[in-house]
């Protein structure tokens, strides 16, 4: 079977809350083997967006196709199946080990009586390696600090094995260093074929490592192209209210001038 040429897709999306519109006629697709960014200031909408196409909020209007199949037909395990979601954080505090959570990411995978095979470990050991938590393993999660907790939600992810990777904000948490590490490690699956849509605050960590960017404000989205095409001063003053540059630096580096508040 051909891999699909669009791995996510979502037309038309709307949704409101508390009778306030969040998201009103949202499109995008993402591609395997390509990594987008979604940018956006506060409250712009994209925790909603993101919670949609995973599955966990039904959309007022519009559809969300994973892998050519529309989301609202398929149950909780083949959409697990299909798509992994790295919220910015864990809403309880369990008293798991780090290895335990991680090896969660393989619910989909097992019946309810089946043990866990050769492939669900490999599976589980090679996210706590990708996610450097190799000497945290049998750490219990509710004594890690936040950006530790980060990473083991990222390996739970990564040891679903899911076409599409969804995360929000993942390194929000993160120091400088693992930051890096995390982005380096989305950008080599995605090239390797991995569809992956990432909120991000960090704009010019978004430029560095993404292929495209989609922009979103006050729920609607502003732009869907190149980082460096469509992150003008006059989006940034639209989606951020501020006055601001991207440029590349003599090295290569992505350098982004913020000048103050927008006029």
């Amino acid at each position: 079977m051909n891999a699909p040429e669009i791995a996510l897709e979502a037309e038309g999306l709307r949704f409101a809350f508390a009778g306030r519109e969040v998201l009103r006629d949202v499109s995008l697709h993402v591609r395997p083997g390509e990594l987008v960014a979604l940018l956006g200031g506060n409250g712009a909408g994209k925790s909603t967006l993101l919670r949609l196409l995973a599955g966990f909020l039904r959309p007022d209007a519009g559809e969300v196709r994973a892998l050519g199949d529309h989301l609202s037909g398929l149950d909780r395990r083949e959409i697990a199946r299909r798509l992994a979601y790295v919220p910015q954080r864990f809403g309880a505090e369990p008293s798991f080990s780090v290895r335990e959570m991680v090896a969660m990411g393989r619910w989909a995978y097992l019946g309810r009586l089946s043990a866990r095979s050769a492939e669900d470990d490999a599976a589980i050991e090679d996210a706590l390696v990708a996610a450097d938590l190799g000497g945290l393993a049998e750490r219990s999660f509710d004594a890690l600090s936040g950006g530790e907790r980060q990473r083991v939600l990222f390996a739970r992810a990564l040891a679903q094995g899911s076409s599409v990777l969804l995360l929000d904000e993942p390194t929000a948490s993160l120091d400088l260093l693992h930051a890096h590490r995390l982005m380096t490690h989305v950008a080599d699956s995605a090239r390797e074929g991995l569809a992956v849509l990432i909120a991000v605050h960090d704009v010019a960590l978004a430029a560095r490592f993404a292929d495209r960017a989609l922009v979103l404000s006050s729920g609607r989205l502003l732009a869907d192209g190149s980082p460096y095409e469509v992150l003008t001063p006059s989006l940034f003053a639209e989606a951020f209210g501020v006055d601001a540059s991207l440029r590349r630096s003599e090295s290569g580096d992505c350098m982004l001038e913020v000048r103050g508040a927008a006029r």
